[in-house]
Parts: structure tokens; C-alpha cells; sequence
């Protein structure tokens, strides 16, 4: 019985080892660095910023996001960047739970509440905030909020731009910037 129980842990091991290399086999070989956006419901900023920066500078960046208290994907949201030719259809609400423990190079809050909330995330190497308007806040008719949605939402590109694009200077940052 004792020797069973023994081989059992040893196989266990074994697996474990193995999985273990993968996993750092796969940290050594990608180059690509790792951002995760944060806002309180990984509904619409921080889904709108994964979306771009994935269609913008995917070759660049491995793109997640996530919430403090994650929902749904707001339709608006979708409904914008599928305008400038960006599927978030596909996209889930997720918890920001669900990437402790996975290293991460750029940590964005865009939401003052994130950052209140989350001001350190485990694995993260460098922290960013940059705090849009909530456009899921907004009540109106469907053409004002998706104006709101409109103006969001290009407003995150063009920081994404600046800050992540061919001439940017994320990776002389600090450890923690604000704006």
C-alpha cells in the first residue's frame, strides 16, 4: 500500500516538473510583453483597451483585462469597435483573480476605482494609471451614449498610441506612473 502511494507521488512529480519547464519554457521563448488592463467591471474601457491595443500592436503585446467586479461586456462597447473594425463580441467579463500568479509587465488601471482598489497586483512589474470617463455611467438615448462610447473610446486609442506605439517610452518608465 505504502509503495503505491509512493509511485503515485513520484508520477505527480514528474507531471509537475514537466509543466513547470512548459511554463518557463514559455516565459523564455515569447517576447512579447504583457499587458493587463483593470477597471471595477471589465466592461467597457478596459475591454475597448484590449481590444485596441491586441488590433493595434499584437505583435508587440500580450493583451488581457479584467475587473475588480466583473459584469458583462457593455453591447456599446462592442457596438464602437466593431465600427473601426474590432470584434469584442467574443470577449468575457473576467475577474482579475483569474491572472494572479501569471507575471505581468505593464499593470493599467484605467479607472480611479481600479486603482483604489488594486493599487498592487501581484506579478506585476510595472504599474500604469490612466483614468478614463466611465462611458457605461452615461443615461441618454442610444445615439447620445454611443457618442459618449464613440469619444471613449478614441480617446483610449490615442493614449495607447503615445504610450505603447513604435515611439513611446513605456519601457524607460518607472515603476508606477500616473496621468
Amino acid at each position: 500500500m505504502l509503495e503505491e502511494i509512493g509511485r503515485r507521488i513520484r508520477k505527480i512529480e514528474i507531471k509537475s516538473n514537466n509543466l513547470s519547464k512548459i511554463g518557463r519554457k514559455d516565459e523564455i521563448l515569447s517576447e512579447k510583453k504583457r499587458v493587463l488592463f483593470i477597471c471595477t467591471h471589465n466592461s467597457a474601457r478596459s475591454q475597448m483597451a484590449e481590444g485596441l491595443l491586441k488590433a493595434l500592436y499584437g505583435d508587440k503585446y500580450e493583451v488581457f483585462s479584467a475587473g475588480t467586479h466583473p459584469t458583462r461586456v457593455n453591447p456599446y462597447a462592442i457596438e464602437v469597435m466593431k465600427e473601426i473594425g474590432i470584434d469584442i463580441s467574443n470577449h468575457r467579463s473576467k475577474s482579475v483573480n483569474e491572472f494572479l500568479g501569471m507575471k505581468i509587465d505593464y499593470v493599467v488601471t484605467v479607472c480611479d476605482s481600479a486603482k483604489e482598489e488594486c493599487p498592487y497586483f501581484p506579478g506585476g512589474k510595472t504599474y500604469i494609471h490612466k483614468s478614463f470617463e466611465d462611458p457605461s455611467s452615461v443615461s441618454g438615448t442610444h445615439e447620445e451614449k454611443l457618442k459618449v462610447f464613440r469619444r471613449v473610446r478614441d480617446e483610449i486609442k490615442d493614449w495607447i498610441e503615445k504610450t505603447f506605439g513604435e515611439d513611446n517610452n513605456i519601457t524607460q518608465s518607472q515603476s508606477f506612473l500616473t496621468s
